[in-house]
């Protein structure tokens, strides 16, 4: 069990929370959610012991172990991958390591040979028989193929170095697992593999993520940080923002007496009780639901951008053509080949492929940003393409603008009363309309783009890794403005929520072709016929 107590932090005048009293249990996985630097990270950095808090203690059960997911892609260079996973058992490690300078030694004493039966019982104990096939098994689950278990760290990909360091928090089944952002960087397959790895993990499991349907399938409890204070709700995500929901409507219907109140959260608790059957999570989140004392519920004080996109003009018959479409890198990589397509009058397609660079330079190409090796496209003469990049530095690169002459670039209504109405909606207010774009953070400059797709008012909307940045509240109310736009979309998103809502048809760039599908997300991954094809396209 992890216990904080009295837990505050400071910076100067700034209070990041304050008087904090959380008990983490065995058996339940907690999701920690909260705006943009509200202190998620900085939360878990305390737990692990990596900050210093203001004032409070953190106590950890005597014989307990603690694993944490690694920020430092550099910190295990000059080590084996399958060794950097072992390293996250400490103890485990150093017992193999004292056993390799005890068998090393020249001169071996009676002393020296009571201490190696004590480590080879230690070790023993501890599983190290099964350590390097347990890591091996880790590994490959997490997309480490096999020949590269006993290459240097230095030699992988940063992406490859993501997927050994969440493979050493997992390792040898610690009894509190903390993880930020465990999914970023991870495939489709890998994040459903590691849902099911961590729903039926049986300890304490805290972790921050920006993917909705990742804490939907493991939470059991959602801690939310918000105004300086830390508050438990029982249930997964969607439970949380549904629950807020309803009661930030009571709240503005002040006149609603306190008994039909109670009534709507205790129906609202059943219904979603009894729903409650999308993982294995289920039933401990149905129990804890059931005991749920509804007078401890208040509203949460978040604050969610108007995020909503509407077309200038209808779509004609004709939106887009693509015929034999293909692009080889110089190096000679095929990203995509023999790609040909017709988009449809309410398509929303969602775009994937195994390498991500496929993606980003198709919608390049369709900008006109880029040119085909080989193949053609057309869009419709109705047609007003508009695109939200992944990477937007050339836009805020080089330039001084304060927000509202930015912003005013990009609309045909010039007024700064209108211009500061809109980026008012998309949560900037007063003087932050005054700063300069250069020094906004990642976040911030995404919801500047979406304000200048919403100013263009396009009817295809090209979407490459949008959420990428936002928090929690931008992402829900981005899939919640894009379900209801009435023009059409081609998006790369790596949420998966955002892209099961959104999506009506399924389009895949591959090497050898393309996989086009009339289908949701969930049944497009989870179907073995669409498995067979892919492993076909891809030459595996």
């Amino acid at each position: 069990m992890l216990t904080v107590s009295n837990l505050s932090l400071r910076f100067g005048k700034r209070v990041l929370f304050d008087d904090v009293d959380l008990k983490f249990t065995p058996g339940n996985c907690y999701g920690i959610i909260g705006a943009n630097g509200a202190g998620k990270s900085t939360f878990l950095k305390i737990l692990a012991g990596e900050i210093d808090p203001t004032t409070g203690k953190i106590e950890i059960s005597p014989g307990e172990r603690m694993a944490v997911l690694k920020q430092n892609h550099f910190e295990y260079e000059e080590f084996s991958v399958i060794e950097t996973v072992i390293k996250g058992h400490q103890r485990l490690y150093a017992v193999i390591k004292e056993k390799e300078v005890l068998y090393a030694k020249a001169d071996f004493t009676e002393e020296d040979g009571i201490l190696a039966g004590d480590l080879e019982a230690e070790f023993a104990e501890l599983n190290g028989w099964d350590a390097e096939s347990d890591a091996a098994e880790l590994l490959s689950h997490l997309g480490v193929k096999e020949d590269q278990h006993y290459r240097l760290m230095k030699e992988l990909t940063n992406n490859e170095k993501v997927r050994v360091l969440l493979a050493q928090a997992l390792f040898g089944n610690p009894d509190i697992l903390v993880l930020d952002e465990p999914t970023n960087d991870l495939d489709v397959e890998t994040v459903m593999w590691l849902e099911d790895f961590l729903a039926d993990f049986r300890n304490t499991l805290i972790v921050v993520s920006h993917d909705r349907h990742f804490l939907d399938m493991i939470c059991t409890q959602i801690c939310d940080i918000d105004f300086g204070k830390i508050r438990l709700f029982t249930g997964n995500y969607s439970f949380w923002y549904e629950m807020s929901q309803l009661l930030l409507r009571q709240q503005a219907q002040k006149n609603k007496k306190n008994e039909q109140k109670r009534q709507e959260l205790m129906e609202f608790i059943q219904r979603f009780s009894a729903n409650a059957s999308k993982s294995k999570q289920a039933t401990s989140r149905k129990k804890a639901l059931e005991k749920l004392d509804i007078d401890e519920l208040r509203p949460s004080n978040r604050r969610y951008p108007a995020i909503f996109f509407k077309q200038q003009r209808e779509a004609g018959k004709m939106v887009l053509e693509v015929e034999n479409l293909n692009y080889t890198t110089p190096d000679g990589d095929v990203l995509f080949d023999n790609i040909s397509l017709q988009m449809n009058a309410n398509d929303k397609i969602t775009l994937l492929s195994k390498n991500s660079r496929a993606c980003t330079v198709f919608y390049d190409i369709l900008m006109g940003e880029k040119e085909p090796t080989s193949g053609s496209f057309r869009w419709g003469q109705t047609i007003t393409p508009t695109c939200l990049p992944n990477e937007n530095t050339h836009y805020f690169a080089k330039t001084d603008l304060n927000l509202v002459d930015w912003l005013r670039q990009y609309s045909t209504e010039k007024d700064e009363t209108f211009i500061r109405g809109f980026l008012g909606r998309m949560l900037f207010s007063g003087e932050e309309t005054q700063k300069s774009v250069s020094v906004l953070s990642g976040g911030e400059k995404v919801r500047c783009m979406l304000s200048r797709v919403m100013l263009q008012q396009g009817n295809v909307l090209l979407l490459d890794e949008p959420t990428n940045h936002l928090d929690l509240e931008a992402i829900t109310a981005f899939n919640n403005g894009l379900k209801e736009y009435e023009g059409m979309v081609i998006f790369t998103c790596r949420d998966h929520e955002f892209t099961q809502t959104v999506a009506n048809r399924i389009i895949e760039l591959t090497p050898k072709g393309i996989i086009d599908k009339l289908m949701t997300f969930d049944e497009y991954v989870t179907s073995e016929a669409i498995k067979e094809i892919r492993t076909t396209m891809y030459g595996e």
